[in-house]
């Protein structure tokens, strides 16, 4: 009996140092499995005699009972501790707001937006999207462009020159999108009305310029195309982009290699208020694009007669016009991927650019 007793206090003390459910099961494995402790003295009640097993009998058979009663009790201990951690690590305040999905936390870049906006106007004006290779031929940037030999665009402190190509043709990075204006007028028979969106580079960099930045060409080809059109295609661009209902547009002689006459065009703003521009509005006038009638010899390189079709064509930057709609005062932001500036300047980004709903609501 001695021995009965010290044995269930060593059980009872195992049971009770079991820290999971998993030390709980080897305690009771190794107290009442087939060769536990408790078992093997079951088993030996066969080789007691009839007065032995009256006696003992009753003792292990009342040990049995209470070690797998302090057994269950303890895995149910162990059980609802667990319950309570895993609800303690897992709880959520439900008080604090509902965090934001992946959708509507994210941002459109502004780049992106104002280009959206862009095909949206032009779209609806009637223009299809145009598309040509960053890395150009010296004879798309510049020689089919009517840019004569010893242009100062064609110097290294302006462009980025590369490596000579197969054919051991100068090759750059564009300077303009305008190298497509020649590869449609190639591919592609009058009328032609397009635009031109994408990446540009030049040896520039400050606060308002940048080594590589995005530039929208436009380009018009057909038998009777003229001056009081591009107003007219000009002026609604504007007035749609700016989101205002009336403009006034100033259009000033100019020169550019690829047009002529080429024109400066002037926007009316107002900018008494510092750091702030309003337009279609005030007495001030901010230069926001350059415009022309196509040059014949340009016409020529496309591989049209100058004598048949006449056409109109205008550039502009689109960072910078996206600077002045949206108030951003420094271009290298663009290019910082600062978090903090997206989520500032950036758009939802199912909210797309249309016309009949607003550009920028």
């Amino acid at each position: 009996m001695t021995d009965l007793k010290a044995l269930e206090e060593t059980l009872l003390a195992e049971i009770a140092a079991a820290g999971d459910e998993q030390a709980i099961e080897a305690v009771r494995v190794a107290a009442l499995g087939k060769k536990g402790s408790v078992s093997e003295r079951l088993k030996s009640l066969g080789s007691m005699t009839p007065e032995e097993r009256q006696s003992f009998g009753p003792a292990i058979n009342g040990l049995k009972n209470r070690i797998g009663d302090a057994l269950s009790e303890r895995r149910a201990t162990l059980r609802d501790a667990a319950i309570d951690a895993r609800l303690a690590r897992e709880m959520l305040d439900v008080t604090l707001p509902v965090r934001q999905t992946p959708a509507e936390r994210g941002r459109i870049h502004p780049i992106t937006q104002v280009m959206d906006e862009i095909a949206a106007i032009f779209g609806d004006l009637g223009f299809a999207i145009a598309e040509g290779p960053d890395i150009e031929t010296d004879y798309y940037n510049f020689t089919a462009l009517n840019f004569p030999e010893g242009h100062p665009a064609r110097e290294m402190h302006d462009t980025f020159f590369l490596e000579k190509g197969e054919r051991d043709e100068a090759r750059l990075l564009r300077t303009h999108t305008s190298p497509v204006q020649i590869r449609t007028m190639e591919a592609q028979e009058p009328p032609i009305r397009i635009v031109i969106p994408g990446k540009t580079y030049r040896c520039d960099f400050d606060a308002t310029h940048s080594p590589m930045f995005h530039q929208l060409e436009g380009l018009v080809i057909d038998k009777t195309a003229n001056v009081a059109n591009m107003k007219w295609v000009l002026t609604e661009f504007c007035k749609a982009f700016f989101e205002v209902p009336s403009l006034n547009m100033r259009f000033r002689p100019s020169f550019f290699p690829f047009t002529e006459p080429s024109l400066e065009v002037d926007i009316q703003c107002d900018r008494s208020r510092p750091g702030e521009v309003l337009f279609g509005q005030g007495n001030d006038w901010m230069e926001i694009l350059g415009c022309g009638m196509v040059h014949p010899n340009v016409l020529r390189f496309g591989g049209l007669d100058p004598d048949e079709y006449q056409g109109f064509a205008w550039g502009m930057g689109i960072d910078r016009i996206a600077m002045l709609k949206y108030g951003m005062p420094d271009l290298r932001a663009f290019f910082d991927a600062d978090v903090r500036w997206l989520s500032h300047y950036g758009f939802r980004p199912l909210d797309m650019p249309t016309l009949f709903g607003g550009l920028s609501s």
